[in-house]
């Protein structure tokens, strides 16, 4: 991202949504270490999906966040 990078922009994000529902955040990175996914949690992300990903993984990880009314 040319401004913020993805922990950056997680930070500003969680700091708008302080006391409202949380918006999940999934990073999606080619960074794939142990650390790196750790990081990730760390700064507020809700999940993490290492490139390259199939359309399955992500199907799976987005509807994990749907409730059962499909919101």
């Amino acid at each position: 991202m040319p401004e913020l990078n993805g922990y950056e922009a997680t930070a500003r994000i969680r700091a708008q949504q302080a006391g409202m529902t949380r918006t999940p955040i999934i990073a999606m990175t080619a960074a794939a270490s142990p650390e790196d996914r750790k990081r990730c949690l760390a700064a507020g992300m809700d999940s993490y999906l290492a490139k390259p990903f199939n359309k399955d993984a992500l199907l799976a990880l987005v509807g994990g966040f749907m409730s059962a009314d499909g919101v």
